[in-house]
C-alpha cells in the first residue's frame, strides 16, 4: 500500500486503496451529491487474506485478564491450537459522544461477551483486508455472533514491530486511542494482545476519506459550504487533542474519514506527539466583535491583558465557545458585559525535533529542524483547507527536495481559479504564516480560529446537529462481493 509519509504509519485508514478517478463527463451540476454512489474495483487479496488468517489463527486473546489457556478448534479437517493471553475490552458502553453506529457495536460486543467467555480472534469473521501500513494490516471484520456491525481490526506482528524499532509508535497510538472520547475521533472498542499479535478493534467508517471524496467532486474540489463543514469539525477535533496534550502532526485529507452519518473522524495517530504534562490553560474574556481578518495580527485576542493563565486543567472538561443552554436569568459579569468567558488549553510547551509527516504538509519549522510544537497542527489545517478548495497543495514542487524548499522560502500564492471567498483566503493566509509564533492559533489555539469570520454562523456546541454535505451509502459485509472464479474484481461501496 503506497504511503506518502516520511515515517509511514502502521495504521492506515480503514479503506481500500484510493482510486484516481477521472472526472466524469456526466457528473451532475450539484457538487455535493446526497450519497456516495461511485463504485471502484481493485485487485483481489483473497489469497493473501487467507494466508494472514492462517497466521492469525495461531494466536488469539481474551477480553479479561486470565491465565494462559488453550482450546482445540477443527478447521478443514485439521486441528488448530489457539493460544490465549491477556487483553482488555474497553469499558465505555455508554460514552455520551458515541454516534448511533458505535452504540450498536458496543451492544454487539457486550452480547458476545455476556457469558464471560473470552472474546478471541476466532470470534471475528475477517471480511476483507482493507490495507497494509508500515508495520501492520487493517481488516474489515464482524463478530460471528454479532448483529452485523462492522469493525476495523488493526493487526500488528509484535516481533516485527520490535525488530523495526516501531514499538514506541505502536505504544503511543494505543495510549492515545485509549484516551479519546470525542465525536470526531476514533472509538476503541477492544484491545487484543497475545505473544505474537497485537490487535486494536476500532470503528469502521464506510464513507472513505476526504481525498477519495474530493476526487469524486466536479473539478476534484469542494465548494465553500463543504470546506467549512469539514474544516470546522477538524478544528473541534484538534482543539480536543490539544487540550489532552496531544499534537496530531499528520492532518491531511487521507486521514480524515467519513462516518456513516457523514461526519468526520480523524485517524492515524502513530506520528502524534504526546505531552505527559498538562497543557497550559488560559481564561479569556473575548470581544466577539473584534475583527480577526488581518494577516499581520498574530493571534486572537491581540491584547494579552485580557486573559490570565493558570497551572491546572481538567482535561476531560471541554468548555464550548457557544453554550447549548440559554438560562432565563442572565448573569452578567462586572468585568465583561460585552464579551464571553472562554477557556483555552494548548500544549504550548511540548517540543520535538522529529522530522515526521507528509512532505507537502510539513511546517517550515519541521523542515528547518528548529524544533516544533502545537503550531504545526494549525499550519497543516491551512494546507488542508487550501487543498480542499483548489485540489492541490500550495507548495508542491517537482520533487520532495523542491517541495521542502518551497515550504521554507516561497511566499504563499493563490490560484486565480477557482475564486474563493475573501475570508477563506484570509484564514488560510494566517494559518500559513511561516513564523510559528505569529501563526494563527499558535498561542490561543482553536479559540482564535473559531472566531475568524470564515466560520461566522457556526454553532460550535452543536456541530453534530448539522446536516453533512455527503452521506455514505449503508455498508454491510455483503457489500464486499467477490465475483465469479476467474474474475477477481471486488465491488466496493
Amino acid at each position: 500500500m503506497a504511503q506518502s509519509h516520511l515515517a509511514s504509519p502502521y495504521f492506515p485508514p480503514p479503506f481500500p486503496l484510493k482510486p484516481q478517478l477521472p472526472p466524469s463527463k456526466t457528473q451532475p451540476s450539484n457538487p455535493l451529491p446526497p450519497t456516495i454512489l461511485s463504485t471502484t474495483t481493485m485487485e483481489p487479496v483473497a489469497e493473501g487474506l487467507t494466508d494472514d488468517l492462517d497466521n492469525l489463527s495461531l494466536a488469539s486473546t481474551t477480553t479479561t485478564t486470565t491465565a494462559a489457556e488453550t482450546r482445540q478448534s477443527t478447521s478443514s479437517g485439521s486441528e488448530t491450537t489457539w493460544t490465549t493471553s491477556t487483553s482488555s475490552l474497553v469499558s465505555n458502553s455508554c460514552k455520551p459522544h458515541h454516534p448511533p453506529q458505535c452504540d450498536r457495536c458496543w451492544h454487539a460486543i457486550q452480547r458476545d461477551n455476556r457469558d464471560n467467555s473470552p472474546l478471541t480472534l476466532a470470534d471475528l469473521r475477517f471480511v476483507h483486508k482493507l490495507g497494509s501500513g508500515d508495520i501492520g494490516s487493517v481488516y474489515l471484520v464482524e463478530l460471528k455472533e454479532g448483529n452485523g456491525c462492522l469493525f476495523a481490526a488493526k493487526v500488528m506482528d509484535r516481533k516485527e514491530t520490535a525488530n523495526r524499532n516501531k514499538e514506541s509508535r505502536a505504544r503511543i497510538e494505543r495510549e492515545i486511542l485509549e484516551m479519546l472520547e470525542h465525536p470526531f475521533l476514533p472509538t476503541l472498542f477492544a484491545t487484543l494482545d497475545s505473544p505474537r499479535w497485537s490487535c486494536l478493534l476500532t470503528e469502521f467508517c464506510p464513507g472513505g476519506d476526504l481525498h477519495v471524496l474530493r476526487q469524486q467532486q466536479p473539478d476534484r474540489r469542494f465548494e465553500e459550504a463543504a470546506v467549512r463543514f469539514y474544516a470546522s469539525e477538524v478544528v473541534a477535533a484538534l482543539e480536543y487533542l490539544h487540550m489532552m496534550g496531544i499534537v496530531y502532526r499528520d492532518l491531511k485529507p487521507e486521514n480524515v474519514l467519513v462516518r456513516s452519518d457523514g461526519h468526520i473522524m480523524l485517524t492515524d495517530f502513530d506520528l502524534s506527539l504526546k505531552d505527559d504534562n498538562s497543557p497550559s490553560i488560559a481564561q479569556i474574556v473575548s470581544d466577539q466583535n473584534q475583527p480577526t481578518t488581518s494577516p499581520s495580527t498574530s493571534d486572537y485576542p491581540s491584547d494579552t491583558s485580557q486573559f490570565a493563565t493558570s497551572s491546572c486543567i481538567l482535561p476531560n472538561c471541554i468548555v464550548p465557545a457557544v453554550s447549548c443552554f440559554h438560562h432565563r436569568r442572565k448573569r452578567k459579569k462586572k468585568l465583561n458585559q460585552r464579551g464571553t468567558l472562554e477557556i483555552v488549553a494548548e500544549p504550548i510547551d511540548v517540543r520535538s525535533m522529529s522530522f515526521v509527516g507528509t512532505h507537502e504538509y510539513l511546517a517550515p519549522e519541521i523542515v528547518s529542524g528548529e524544533g516544533h510544537g502545537n503550531a504545526v497542527d494549525w499550519w497543516t489545517l491551512g494546507i488542508f483547507m487550501f487543498e480542499m478548495f483548489y485540489g492541490v497543495t500550495p507548495f508542491k514542487g517537482m520533487d520532495h527536495e523542491l517541495t521542502l524548499a518551497n515550504i521554507v522560502a516561497r511566499a504563499l500564492e493563490f490560484p486565480k481559479e477557482p475564486s474563493i471567498p475573501v475570508f477563506a483566503k484570509d484564514l488560510i493566509t494566517q494559518l500559513l504564516i511561516k513564523d510559528p509564533v505569529r501563526r494563527l492559533g499558535s498561542t490561543m489555539g482553536a479559540t482564535a480560529i473559531k472566531h475568524h469570520h470564515f466560520f461566522d454562523g457556526i454553532n460550535w456546541a452543536l456541530l453534530r446537529c448539522r446536516s453533512p454535505p455527503c452521506i455514505p451509502r449503508p455498508v454491510t459485509s455483503k457489500s464486499f462481493v467477490v465475483a465469479e472464479p476467474g474474475n477477481h474484481s471486488i465491488e466496493y461501496y
